[in-house]
């Protein structure tokens, strides 16, 4: 308790620059924390999403009635559904035109799912960049409250008549916990940002993998009806 108490002297006894050092790592760490829990959960519904619209699309359903469905009650965490609702309205739209070309009518879904792609690429990458900035800068921030802190023991030390450990202590000490809340602020963000951007990768491969398939399939749709025609 009395290391505790000692602990918090050092803080308020702290140069208001050391002290407005502290709080501004102490909110970037709450922040980043609350950041983080959030993008755990959306990964893990977009994960649960995505392995849920696979099932479907999958499993033989009619492409016409698969939109219909999502189209009613849209999944917002799943990318790949967003992927194919843009695709497949496209789609629709073109082919119904009178003398649709069958490129142009591809063309147009292709561009269409690339569109969707890059909005689910900045719902995926949202409040990374500042994850990033955390994990990179807060460790100069707290050594920048360290080097103040320095600064004012050894400024202290011309109103002492003897040097001693006793007289520069406690000055060392405040800058030191600068440091260390720095890093402490530092640490969960940079692991965080490096997971997640990891996952992110992953996911936007499995959505380009997914568009991929069904520009495939809406395209041997396409040229059969033409061959029919």
């Amino acid at each position: 308790m009395a290391e505790s108490m000692s602990m918090w002297a050092l803080v308020f006894n702290a140069s208001w620059v050391v002290q407005l050092v502290l709080v501004m790592l102490l909110v970037a760490s709450v922040v980043s924390w609350v950041m983080i829990m959030q993008r755990v959960i959306l990964f893990r519904n977009t994960r649960r999403a995505m392995v849920e619209f696979e099932d479907r699309f999958w499993s033989g359903m009619d492409l016409g009635q698969l939109y219909r469905e999502v189209h009613e009650e849209p999944n917002q965490d799943s990318g790949q559904e967003a992927i194919f609702r843009a695709g497949f309205r496209e789609f629709s739209r073109l082919r119904g035109q009178a003398g649709a070309d069958p490129d142009v009518v591809m063309d147009g879904v292709q561009r269409t799912m690339r569109v969707a792609l890059s909005r689910e690429q900045e719902k995926l990458e949202k409040n990374l960049p500042f994850l990033a900035t955390v994990g990179s800068t807060s460790p100069y921030v707290g050594l920048f409250g360290t080097v103040v802190g320095v600064m004012n023991s050894f400024r202290g030390l011309a109103n002492v008549s003897q040097a001693t450990l006793s007289a520069v202590a406690p000055g060392i000490a405040e800058a030191l916990v600068t440091t260390a809340v720095g890093l402490v602020a530092a640490i969960p963000a940079v692991v965080a940002y490096n997971r997640f951007a990891t996952e992110v990768d992953a996911l936007l491969a499995n959505y380009e993998t997914f568009a991929d398939e069904f520009s495939g399939i809406l395209h041997r749709k396409l040229h059969s009806r033409s061959s029919q025609s």
